[in-house]
């Protein structure tokens, strides 16, 4: 009797899951069929990049985007809108810049394609000029020492590593010359830094990107040059050491100004003090408009509430949508949220992140304990019909990890990493270069993933 029982039960316990999954893909499949039917983030996309533009903090672009998400999400009626007060850094990058390699054997003097790193100082108008030392990382400037680069200009030549499949590991892998090559050099008395740009593409487009200057050490101005002007830079030096190079920037850090995350909510009906967060960084850098990083994991987080309100989903907990400030040359945005929930003593439960571009979706990189990763990855089956089969342990996002210590699962979504660094920090990440389809998978993806966390919870 016991056995008959016992097999009843398990019966009766595997159905309800086979229901429970069959429920659950048929609203995987609602939500996919509305953003690739009716979505709304490709237009939207459109507005933020092509009416407003870059959006560096601090600058009158920056401004309209913020009033711009809010009036956004309030047409889409989500039951709360608020602005997060959020003092940002000021940073201009002036008027336009010149670099140039000086009186070579072989070119004579020829222009090359740079821009100043974010947060440098600028040169003023008479620039910095001077011998060129080229080194791949800072164990070769400590060999060459103050004798050997004392009044020159330090060239960061590191390449990513083209062997990574996974890009975001190779961009991580050269990114401390950028970071903190400037400093370093200025230890040694170089007078100004040339970096590789960040990117496995071969063109002419100089990347941008934050210098963090260290404490005590003197502020130099840094700029980076493009992949083909490097190269060509790197071989023009192999025979010719008394070469120079000038550039000429125009930067300067201004005082901080006041500026604003923008949050969006649905209203949790049995669990509202309970928060699952969806987000991206509404500043970009001001050479292009910021569209795949990151105004498509802007409209992307939108989307997602959208998609809930569209269908009637109730969530159980409350949905956040945030567009965070300052993730570019700060991070201010993300710290000051993650200090509001602290202080608030809100409960998040888990937080996505979007900002790997808008391209076609592959998964997510999970941070959090063995317990939960394994929960998600139980959801797999669901996403397998639309491509979606990386469920991996690995960083959630910039904005979204100051939470990490308040004991917050922290995902971050991964579409196709292959072209994103051909745009990142550069003036053509446009609007142009996002395909509506992939942006939409991406938006449904996202959404899946937060329904079915706001539904079973972790």
């Amino acid at each position: 009797m016991f056995k008959s029982y016992f097999l009843l039960f398990t019966f009766i316990l595997i159905n309800i899951s086979l229901y429970a999954q069959q429920g659950d893909a048929g609203a995987v499949r609602s939500i996919y069929n509305e953003a690739l039917s009716n979505g709304e983030a490709y237009q939207n996309l459109d507005y933020l990049c092509n009416q407003i533009g870059g959006r560096l903090s601090g600058s009158p672009q920056a401004a309209a985007a913020v009033e711009w998400s809010r009036q956004v999400m309030e047409h889409y009626g989500f039951d709360t809108v608020f602005l997060q007060e959020v003092m940002v850094p000021h940073w201009v990058r002036g008027k336009k810049e010149i670099g140039r390699i000086v009186n070579s054997k072989k070119l004579g003097t020829y222009e090359v394609n740079v821009c100043a790193l974010g947060n440098s100082v600028g040169t003023g108008p008479s620039g910095v000029v001077g011998k060129v030392v080229e080194v791949q990382n800072f164990e070769e400037l400590e060999k060459l020492g103050r004798s050997n680069i004392q009044g020159k200009i330090v060239f960061f030549n590191r390449p990513m590593d083209p062997n990574m499949i996974k890009t975001f590991r190779a961009y991580g892998g050269a990114g401390n010359q950028r970071g903190a090559g400037p400093s370093q050099a200025a230890k040694y008395g170089a007078v100004g830094v040339i970096v590789r740009s960040l990117t496995l593409a071969q063109d002419d487009h100089p990347h941008t990107g934050s210098t963090v200057y260290a404490l005590n050490v003197p502020k130099i101005p840094a700029v980076a040059i493009s992949t083909i002007d490097a190269n060509r830079l790197s071989d023009l030096l192999k025979d010719d050491r008394e070469l120079e190079f000038y550039f000429e920037t125009h930067s300067r850090m201004l005082e901080d100004k006041i500026s604003y995350n923008v949050v969006g909510e649905l209203k949790g009906t049995e669990f509202p003090n309970e928060y699952v967060v969806v987000g991206g960084h509404l500043d970009s850098w001001d050479l292009g408009d910021g569209a795949h990083d990151d105004g498509t994991g802007c409209v992307q987080s939108i989307e997602v509430l959208r998609i809930f309100k569209s269908l009637r989903i109730k969530p159980k907990r409350t949905i956040r949508a945030i567009m965070f400030m300052n993730e570019e040359n700060g991070l201010r945005g993300g710290i000051k949220y993650a200090e509001l929930a602290l202080k608030n003593k809100e409960k998040h439960i888990a937080a996505l992140e979007s900002d790997s571009g808008g391209f076609t979706p592959r998964g997510f990189s999970i941070d959090a304990g063995k317990e939960v990763i394994d929960q998600i990855k139980k959801w797999k089956d669901l996403f397998k019909p639309y491509g979606i089969y990386e469920f991996e342990l690995g960083g959630g996002g910039a904005d979204i990890s100051p939470l990490k210590n308040q004991g917050v699962t922290l995902i971050g979504f991964r579409p196709d990493s292959q072209r994103y660094f051909d745009y990142h920090h550069t003036a053509i990440d446009t609007f142009d270069k996002v395909n509506k389809r992939e942006l939409e998978m991406g938006a449904a993806t996202m959404t899946a993933l937060i329904y079915l966390i706001d539904k079973y919870g972790l």
